[in-house]
């Protein structure tokens, strides 16, 4: 007979696991599985933490150790990803930004290169 105190209902990790996976993705820290490519929507990944977070409100008392610890790494993890994309922004900046700095990012560099080779070429054209 299995001590029931510290096993994990298959059922609860299935679905705390799925939820972290969905937050883990819509932060654009995983590919996903249906494009194979990292899409980001932070809205989203909030909406996944939420339901977790409303998870251990409601499961609070009802959990065994090892389930209340698990939830509670998940929310934890979740948090600091979470922060972490908030911090770097919502999208990329517009290359217009980028300019008003005097400054451009690593991906404006390859972008700028492009834009000043096109003039040249439409010129060539006319």
């Amino acid at each position: 007979m299995t001590d029931q105190t510290d096993a994990y209902d298959i059922s609860f990790y299935q679905l705390t696991f799925s939820l972290h996976a969905a937050a883990m993705q819509h932060m654009g820290k995983t590919i996903s599985p249906l494009t194979g490519k990292i899409e980001r929507s932070l809205e989203m990944a909030k909406n996944s933490i939420d339901m977790l977070e409303m998870l251990q409100k409601k499961t609070a008392g009802n959990l065994t150790a090892d389930e209340k610890k698990m939830l509670d790494h998940f929310l934890y993890d979740l948090r600091m990803n979470y922060i972490d994309e908030v911090k770097k922004g919502d999208s990329p900046p517009e290359p217009e930004e980028a300019d008003s700095k005097g400054e451009q990012t690593g991906s404006g560099k390859d972008e700028a290169g492009p834009e000043k080779d096109a003039p040249p070429a439409e010129e060539a054209k006319e």
